[in-house]
């Protein structure tokens, strides 16, 4: 969200070029044969650049972060150079590949030129984790090489890349060694549970591209990172757990199982803020700071709005830790007796005030155990000094899934389960299930009320159809919630997130009058654009916006509108 008045999150204009590619990775790969070799060479960068040439001296080689061996490549786009590191790889004619990398940091493509028919590319956003991004193409009839190539992008941070490999037939230049089965994982624990979730954690095993976790001998989930939420479990049960290790040469035998019983609390995610939620919720960002909109004192904010998100708790000099302090000169002398005063009197309206961390300058890092558990405890301490309902996470630099799950999770169990977790991703960030935040919000469903996805300052992004769409239509917002709604998250767990007036977000800005018919489309398959639901969502939770106080500078007439609509759903 923004803080400054022209500010917005940050520019999305490399979104749109990256589509086409962003949609050749949802097609996965096909699994090699057996008698496929990794045909490029150094690929994991332990033998430092060796068989790999980088743009202006963009490219080292680096201890950590790794995602096997000792080493990794680490590549800086600077200025006009986008970081591009290749290597021109033997092939065998008329022959299909997997193209594959390890990568983390910044955005990171991943790409073959040269193969005689298509050539083909896959990327993925900025990850604080590793992510695999992977591919295919086929050699044309007389092509004996192709160059295959790893960029980051203009004016972004650094990228980490790892276990490249193109697998494939034997094409005569030779290669790295095929990888042999890892050892089973050491260390495995369970960190946390609730009613219905049990959290694991593990040693890394050498070798290991990604771990697989067993429930009473069934598998249950696969990951990449040391740490999994199993979910979807009865409360007052125990269950058994063995994780094994796995890449390309196979899968590990089984670490010893640990055991662990679920609570018995109440069960089930917050979808109610503790019963006083209703089913459809408006959601509206209140600011502490004062950047053109109207100041507002949290008296003042419409009764239409069911979540107040107070923006914002910054980070500390201590890691993952954040604090929250009231702007009162800013606020016109608004004191802070007033401000928790205001907030008790919202709740005794049924209203929720929650305190949300971060924003679009916001720089807070939880990518540690210590980190999570700071974030825990400094956002408890908030909700017991101001009297908050709880948070929402409002990262638009980067988030780990491992360490914000395990923070999240460390939250719920002091503040139990009237806590009310809402997310406010850009729309890139819920692109696809591997991404990050995507993966937070799924790991923790089972306490979290609603996610309210930015769909502003984007540019163009695909639907859940494959298809492009641009921002500023209900297509947009209904195409890309579907994404969502199909990929694991409950409908009343996705809110829509749009800006209150023009002057609110850089692009993107939708009348009130397309937000009801794009909860009219999504709710009852009524008032669509060219893209229709194949299904009705009647349970969605509603909508968001930026903020409270631009809706104030244009007479509430964002809330005036959108918010009867909301309440009015079926």
């Amino acid at each position: 969200m923004d803080r400054a008045p022209g500010m917005f999150h940050r520019r999305r204009s490399l979104a749109a070029a990256g589509v086409a590619a962003l949609a050749l990775s949802f097609l996965g790969a096909a699994p090699a044969s057996a008698a496929d070799v990794n045909n490029a060479r150094n690929a994991g960068f332990e033998s430092g650049l060796s068989n790999w040439t980088c743009s202006a001296g963009s490219g080292t080689t680096v201890s950590s972060p790794v995602h096997s061996g000792s080493a990794a490549l680490k590549a800086t786009p600077a200025g006009q150079d986008n970081a591009q590191c290749t290597q021109t790889v033997a092939v065998k004619p008329g022959s299909t590949y997997t193209l594959s990398a390890w990568v983390q940091g910044g955005y990171a493509y991943l790409g073959a030129t040269g193969t005689g028919t298509t050539d083909v590319s896959t990327w993925t956003p900025d990850s604080t984790s590793w992510k695999q991004l992977s591919t295919t193409f086929t050699t044309g009839s007389s092509t004996t090489s192709v160059t295959v190539y790893l960029h980051g992008w203009y004016g972004q941070a650094a990228y980490y890349a790892d276990d490249v490999s193109v697998s494939g037939p034997d094409g005569g230049g030779g290669g790295d060694p095929a990888p042999t089965v890892p050892a089973a994982p050491a260390g495995l624990s369970v960190s946390s549970t609730t009613s219905s979730s049990v959290s694991l954690s593990w040693n890394t095993v050498s070798g290991a591209t990604g771990y697989t976790v067993y429930r009473d001998g069934t598998k249950v989930t696969a990951v990449t990172g040391t740490s999994a939420t199993v979910t979807g479990l009865s409360p007052a049960t125990s269950y058994s757990f063995a994780v094994t290790a796995t890449n390309a040469a196979g899968e590990s035998a089984r670490s010893a199982s640990v055991s662990a019983t679920t609570g018995s609390g109440n069960g089930g995610g917050n979808n109610g803020g503790g019963g006083t939620l209703p089913k459809h919720a408006v959601t509206g960002y209140w600011q502490n700071f004062n950047n053109g909109a109207t100041v507002q004192k949290l008296s003042d904010v419409p009764a239409q709005y069911d979540i107040v998100a107070v923006a914002f708790a910054d980070a500390t000099s201590t890691p993952g830790a954040v604090s929250f302090t009231l702007d009162s000169a800013g606020l016109g002398g608004y004191t802070a007796d007033q401000f928790k005063a205001d907030i008790k009197a919202k709740q005794a309206a049924g209203k929720k005030v929650i305190v949300s961390v971060g924003g679009e300058t916001g720089t807070v890092a939880v990518n540690s155990a210590d980190s999570a558990a700071n974030f825990a405890n400094s956002v408890y301490s908030l909700m017991q000094s101001y009297g908050f309902d709880g948070v929402d996470i409002d990262l638009e630099n980067g988030l780990n899934a491992t360490y914000m799950t395990q923070a999240l999770r460390q939250l719920s169990a002091k503040a139990g389960p009237s806590l009310i977790l809402t997310m406010a991703p850009q729309t890139l960030d819920m692109q696809s299930t591997s991404n990050g935040y995507f993966q937070t919000a799924l790991n923790v469903k089972d306490i979290l009320t609603v996610v309210n996805t930015q769909y502003y300052n984007s540019g163009s992004m695909l639907g859940c159809d494959g298809k492009v769409y641009s921002q500023g239509s209900v297509d947009f917002l209904t195409a890309l919630a579907c994404i969502q709604l199909e990929s694991g998250l409950a409908p009343s767990q996705v809110g829509l997130g749009v800006p209150a007036s023009t002057r609110a977000a850089g692009s993107g800005y939708v009348s009130p009058a397309v937000v009801n018919n794009a909860l009219d489309c999504l709710t009852k398959t009524v008032n669509c654009g060219s893209f229709k639901p194949s299904k009705t969502y009647p349970g969605l939770r509603g909508a968001m916006t930026w903020s409270t106080n631009w809706d104030a500078a244009s007479g509430n007439a964002w809330s005036g509108s959108v918010g009867p609509h909301v309440h009015a759903l079926p």
